[in-house]
């Protein structure tokens, strides 16, 4: 199986149990387990959030926080909100930069809080 790479964005204050709602529901969606999943993709807004570092950690899992440069080098597929900090999106492309196919298995899709993108 390819390893999976998943871009998360959040609201602010996002809880770890919103975060890990999220994580599940995308990963059935994609028909894919967590063991396929190599590491976590996010922008460096989202560096301080603890509910995202606490589920990923749980999930014994890394995640990248990633500059608004790398970010931007990937174009989304769909708008974001991200927009309004200057960036193209979260998600998609923070999965996307640290694919290897850099193709989308599962675009951009909101959870309540919580933006999830799967990318190998």
């Amino acid at each position: 199986m390819e390893e999976m790479i998943i871009g998360i964005g959040s609201r602010r204050g996002v809880t770890s149990e919103e975060v890990s709602a999220a994580i599940e529901s995308a990963l059935c969606d994609a028909g894919i387990g967590i063991a396929d999943v190599r590491i976590f993709a996010s922008s460096l807004l989202k560096e301080n959030e603890p509910g995202i570092k606490e589920v990923v950690r749980s999930l014994g899992r890394e995640i990248v926080f990633l500059d608004d440069e790398t970010i931007n080098a990937y174009e989304p597929r769909s708008p974001s909100e991200a927009n309004r900090f200057g960036l193209v999106g979260v998600a998609e492309p923070s999965a996307l930069a640290l694919s290897g196919k850099k193709e989308l298995v599962l675009e951009k899709r909101k959870y309540g809080k919580v933006t999830i993108a799967i990318a190998r």
